[in-house]
């Protein structure tokens, strides 16, 4: 009974999020595909960038640390909370007076040259393709649940759904959607909280703080000082202005909803992961003995709730991946068509809203196939946090700020700062504790200088002669 009411619940999800990304509107040019013309309201921001970021990660993934290490990954949290205050305070509106940016690219294009904003493109794809993975792999592990289905035939399912929708509406349709999807899980996880708490979880608050004292006890003990400053770290900087944020800044109705919309899904990410951890440490006391942490928010649903409510929360769960996974498809097909394909070329607008439309479809199947090597859901962003935060934050938040950034700055150190995330992440993996995003960043910002000195030399020499 439980999985057939499951399977009809979550099937009529699925055909109303279509209906509601059809009546979003297909997108007849690129400037609404892209950046649906400027005009998001306050409230879209707010919404649509809180069910980006509110992921599998922040959610199934946070569930299972707080079940793992306690009140541990809550504190790393607060890192991802302030970074989007702050993003918010003073970069998104900055980024947002600019004039004719769709993407980071071309922000770092105007500030830099169209070689760096061509390179800042492929990191872009790149990883909007991995974030992508992570969040198809999660997908596929919560349809799986409920269908019985293959592992690799359920990402299909989860990927082949959000392209539809992402291809054909582009950045209007994903807004839209994830505005529906957010009321969603707002609502229904935290009212899962409530009902763990006052009815399953035996001896109240005396058992949830006996439980929360020993997961983060474990979790310090199994942790290093510098493995935890190296969780900070990406977490403070892993997600900063990742392309989906950053579409959502440029195609805000003003600088002030800019900044607002990031300040306060700041503020609500905060209170999402006291809720997430909050049920993994619940979790602790009404699960029986070793299980994966990326199954434990599953396997806690379906231990405590009824047949309606976990098919409820199923859906719940399905929104939250989709939400992030289309406007990661749609970013990665922007940044593809404008930063990759444009510099080279002068397309019509209608070439480039059907070079878009194909962008998602193939960034969409890289997802699907990459979905099979992700290794767990946490694991796979910090993944893409170590290459994101050194290859583009250095150069993006310096040229912001100051008056004339070199274009040399520019590409050594997105070149030097992926090149050595990669190695540390991948080829020497073990060669020290300290974590891969620290020694990227740094040779990042060293690239960047030595690259503005050597400029700055040339540029005089070349006044004296």
């Amino acid at each position: 009974m439980q999985t057939v009411l499951s399977v009809a619940v979550v099937g009529t999800y699925l055909v109303v999020l279509t209906f509601v990304a059809v009546r979003a509107r297909a997108a007849r040019e690129f400037a609404e595909f892209s950046l649906a013309k400027r005009a998001l309201p306050l409230a879209l921001v707010f919404g649509s960038l809180a069910a980006t970021y509110v992921g599998p990660g922040f959610s199934i993934g946070f569930v299972g640390r707080g079940f793992k290490s306690g009140l541990l990954f809550l504190g790393i949290g607060l890192a991802y909370a302030v970074q989007n205050i702050l993003v918010g305070l003073f970069v998104a509106p900055r980024l947002r007076r600019l004039k004719g940016c769709h993407t980071l690219g071309d922000a770092i294009g105007q500030k830099y040259d169209r070689k760096c904003q061509i390179l800042a493109g492929i990191i872009s794809v790149g990883l909007c393709a991995g974030f992508a993975a992570v969040m198809a792999k999660a997908g596929g592990d919560v349809l799986r649940s409920i269908f019985g289905l293959p592992h690799w035939s359920s990402v299909i399912v989860v990927v082949g759904i959000t392209a539809l929708y992402t291809t054909f509406g582009g950045l209007r349709a994903s807004v839209i959607t994830d505005a529906f999807q957010f009321s969603a899980f707002a609502i229904l996880l935290p009212l899962m909280l409530l009902l763990v708490l006052m009815f399953h979880l035996n001896g109240g608050a005396a058992t949830f703080a006996k439980e929360a004292s020993a997961a983060t006890t474990a979790g310090f003990d199994s942790t290093s000082p510098i493995k935890i400053l190296g969780l900070v770290a990406a977490f403070l900087l892993g997600e900063t202005l990742i392309p989906p944020y950053a579409n959502r800044a440029l195609a805000s109705k003003t600088t002030s909803i800019s900044r607002n919309g990031f300040v306060l899904a700041g503020l609500f990410s905060f209170v999402w992961f006291m809720v997430m951890i909050a049920l993994g440490i619940a979790a602790r006391s009404i699960i029986q003995g070793d299980i994966e942490e990326d199954k434990v928010l599953m396997k806690l649903v379906e231990s405590t709730m009824p047949a309606a409510g976990y098919a409820l929360l199923l859906v719940v769960l399905i929104s939250i991946i989709m939400s992030s996974l289309d406007s990661l498809l749609n970013a990665g097909a922007v940044a593809f068509t404008q930063d990759i394909v444009k510099p080279f070329a002068k397309v019509p607008d209608g070439t480039a809203l059907n070079i878009g439309r194909c962008a998602t479809i193939i960034i969409a199947a890289i997802a699907a196939v990459g979905a099979l090597a992700v290794p767990s859901i946490i694991g796979g962003l910090l993944i893409c946090y170590t290459i994101w935060a050194p290859a583009i934050l250095p150069v993006l938040i310096i040229g912001l700020w100051i008056k004339r950034p070199r274009p040399l700055a520019g590409i050594l150190s997105m070149g030097i700062g992926t090149l050595v995330a990669i190695m540390f992440q991948f080829v020497f993996p073990s060669a020290t504790e300290v974590p891969a995003i620290i020694p990227a960043l740094g040779a990042a910002l060293l690239a960047y200088i030595l690259g503005h000195w050597i400029e700055k030399v040339y540029e005089e020499r070349k006044r004296w002669e």
